[in-house]
């Protein structure tokens, strides 16, 4: 039996005759302290899977023993904890940090990558912030749209949520209340676009599109836009206008009318684009990336919304409108990338410079669409590139025209990687692509480099 004797305040350890006595400390030598820290550490794991392995909490639990258990097994285990707290009283500060952080690796709790029981876990889907609300006090708030027991084949889940947290001070996030909007019955689908919309919360659930408003409790229920074609992917906001992205049936503008408190339809795209980014350019103007490679540009035409308005004041128990009576949106500009666009966003990548489209694919390219701001810069690019279409190899015998315009033919988009490989062609072919543009090669490589400085 293991026993401790107190001398000059100071803890003696004594083990018995047929134990190897512990190694003796150098408390001169400085190059000792890493390693008398591994092997205390060794020895702590040591004794903590002898009695049951390691405990993710950071509390070892006592076994429990039956009456006919050996008492000096449990010697061992109420002081063994004992014997590491008084050997660590003689070392150094720096190894009491080195405790502390053992301490914390300790009290970290380990979990698995799956969950204790089906259902457990909810998915989070998308997320939407809102600032300086006055409806909120001022206040930061952070919505999430969680899905439990989903699963893709065949596309099913149990039921959706939207979390509430409040942000505080920036730095944490405190949980205000959680809003079930489908219970998976319902045929309702999983909550994947949410926005900010008038200091509301406008959330896209499945084929529906509804507007909440923040209560005590739970999320309040204002109105809703049933009908949409297969499932809201996308969702952006501006004014009282909302810019829906379907998962098949491209882009769909909504509206809405505080009078009569109702989300009303006001065009849709003519084609069918599988969208999976939107990015808004102005009240009117949305541009939309889909899974086949395509970046798109399309317009509200005017006068458009004009017939969204109930001018008479009466609100008809159900919509009457007819499908080819819905107005549809202009295409103004279609390119094919070639790789599924993930990712569009409106930014400038120079400081002071002007904005560009940047997009992002799912291989992990970058790419520019970058506006041309005279009419003098789009005659020059067009003839450039109708000049080195002609002249350029090509390696598969593929037209490069013909690549761009893959799904649909490529419109008031000008190929930026073409025009670039003039750089690269036999001296004679560039002198005679100059000829033709009547200019010369330093006017023409001048150009490009400064279509190039705008955008990086």
């Amino acid at each position: 039996r293991r026993g401790i004797q107190l001398d000059e305040g100071r803890a003696a350890l004594h083990a018995p005759a047929d134990e190897p006595p512990l190694r003796a400390r150098h408390r001169d030598g400085e190059e000792d302290r890493p390693r008398r820290r591994r092997e205390r550490r060794e020895r702590r794991w040591a004794g903590r899977a002898e009695r049951g392995g390691f405990d993710g909490t950071g509390r070892c639990k006592k076994k429990k023993k039956d009456k006919g258990d050996d008492d000096d097994g449990m010697d061992m285990d109420e002081d063994s904890d004992n014997e590491e707290e008084k050997k660590d009283d003689g070392d150094g500060s720096d190894e009491e940090e080195e405790d502390e952080d053992d301490v914390a690796a300790r009290t970290t709790p380990i979990r698995g990558p799956v969950p204790s029981e089906p259902g457990r876990w909810g998915s989070p889907l998308c997320a939407a912030r809102r600032s300086g609300s006055t409806a909120g006090g001022g206040e930061s708030l952070l919505a999430v749209g969680t899905v439990t027991g989903m699963t893709m084949n065949p596309l099913r889940h149990k039921e959706s949520h939207v979390v509430l947290y409040r942000v505080v001070s920036g730095e944490r996030l405190q949980l205000l209340h959680r809003t079930k909007v489908d219970d998976g019955s319902s045929g309702g689908g999983p909550v994947l676009a949410l926005v900010h919309f008038q200091g509301r919360l406008l959330v896209g659930i499945g084929k529906s599109l509804r507007l909440y408003e923040m209560g005590k409790r739970q999320l309040l229920k204002k109105c809703e836009l049933r009908g949409l074609p297969t499932m809201v992917k996308t969702l952006q906001a501006a004014g009282d206008r909302a810019f829906v992205g379907d998962m098949m049936q491209s882009m769909q503008f909504v509206r809405y009318d505080a009078t009569a408190n109702r989300l009303v339809l006001v065009a849709r795209d003519r084609s069918a684009r599988p969208i999976t980014c939107q990015e808004l350019l102005d009240v009117n103007t949305v541009a939309v990336g889909d899974k086949f490679g395509n970046v798109t540009t399309l317009r509200l035409p005017r006068g458009a919304d004009t017939g969204a308005v109930d001018v008479s004041g009466t609100r008809a128990l159900w919509d009457s409108s007819r499908e080819d009576a819905t107005p549809k949106l202009e295409t103004l500009c279609t390119y094919h990338v070639g790789e599924v666009v993930t990712s569009l966003t409106r930014a400038s990548l120079v400081a002071g410079g002007a904005e560009s489209l940047i997009y992002v694919t799912v291989t992990g390219r970058i790419g520019a669409l970058v506006p041309f701001t005279s009419r003098e810069d789009v005659e020059f690019y067009t003839s450039l590139e109708s000049h080195v279409r002609s002249e350029v190899p090509r390696p598969t015998g593929r037209d490069p025209q013909s690549y761009r315009s893959f799904y649909c033919p490529v419109k008031h988009v000008i190929d930026g990687d073409l025009c670039e490989a003039y750089g690269g062609l036999p001296y004679e072919a560039r002198e005679r692509i100059a000829d033709q543009m009547e200019r010369s090669t330093g006017e023409v490589m001048k150009k490009l480099e400064d279509t190039k400085n705008q955008l990086m």
